[in-house]
């Protein structure tokens, strides 16, 4: 009796322990082998391998950055692009202004009644 009880008292960490390792052999039942991941995936894993050492080979070979300058990297492009601009050579030359018109003389009020008649 004292053992049913103390089984209810973890029914559900026993329900999800049980679930989980029925999940987990059907996954290993039921998927590839690592064989056969290996053999499908092996040009992959080949051009990865050999790019890894052809970036070890030429950060070997190459030297360290040789700035004789002593400046850290990309301060002269910082510098020029927060300097002043160049002044560039100005290949359009401004346009003329043309002169103003001048303004045309005012117009004379014709009182309205007096254009309409006739003589």
């Amino acid at each position: 009796m004292e053992i049913s009880q103390r089984l209810l008292k973890f029914k559900f960490p026993i329900l999800f322990t049980s679930i989980l390792v029925l999940l987990v052999s059907c996954l290993f039942i039921l998927a590839p082998s690592f064989v056969t991941i290996i053999a499908y995936f092996w040009p992959l894993l080949l051009s990865t391998a050999l790019f890894l050492v052809a970036v070890l080979v030429f950060a070997r070979a190459s030297p360290p950055g040789a700035e004789s300058s002593g400046d850290k990297t990309g301060e002269g492009l910082l510098d020029y692009v927060a300097g002043e601009p160049e002044p560039q050579p100005d290949l359009d030359p401004e346009p003329e202004l043309e002169p103003e018109p001048e303004p045309a003389p005012a117009l004379e009020q014709i009182p309205a009644g007096d254009s309409l008649k006739s003589e």
